[in-house]
């Protein structure tokens, strides 16, 4: 971590702070997301380096098979984030051209390339379409991003935006935190 960093200095060691138990909720879901992110990754460097690949659809097939279940643990953690976390911290700084604006768009990057993903691979195989090397690679594209974009954002999540969350709610605002999460599970 960079130590002249203004986040360091007004968050401390991100590792050492005592979260809220919202706060813990969310930091403790980012393992198995990043997991799964990872074995899709994997998957998709593995198919692309396969000279042997003969059948793309089953390479699709395992992916959708994978990215179902992914979406699935994926998006009650974003709705937590979208539509309690980060409601109550735009009063305090904002929606444009801070951290929410980012995490916002980070999320929509991902939604958007999942469903692009989601998308494509369903109609291959509801349609049993046999698709080329070049199709193949393009629809990964989408899983490349997500990949990408998610790690990072797990990342800026858990060093800056979790820190400022803890500092800035009340303990009041912490307790909503919690029951407006409990209410979603």
């Amino acid at each position: 971590m960079n130590h002249n960093s203004p986040c360091s200095a007004a968050f401390g060691d991100p590792k050492e702070i005592n979260y809220c138990a919202p706060l813990k909720q969310l930091i403790s879901e980012h393992p198995s997301l990043l997991a799964k992110m990872a074995e899709f990754n994997k998957m998709v460097q593995a198919f692309e380096a396969d000279v042997t690949i003969e059948n793309w659809n089953d390479c699709i097939k395992q992916l959708h098979d994978k990215i179902t279940v992914f979406i699935a643990e994926l998006d009650p953690h974003s709705n937590r984030e979208e539509d309690v976390l980060f409601e109550m911290m735009v009063k305090y700084i904002g929606r444009e051209g801070g951290p929410i604006a980012v995490m916002e768009y980070e999320h929509n990057t991902a939604k958007l390339n999942l469903k692009e993903f989601m998308d494509k691979s369903s109609t291959i195989l509801e349609v049993n379409k046999s698709i080329s090397k070049a199709e193949a690679e393009d629809i990964f594209r989408h899983l490349k991003i997500v990949y990408l974009t998610l790690t990072d954002h797990f990342m800026k999540e858990e060093n800056i935006l979790f820190p400022m969350a803890e500092q800035m709610l009340s303990d009041e605002e912490k307790q909503q935190l919690a029951e407006k999460f409990s209410q979603m599970a």
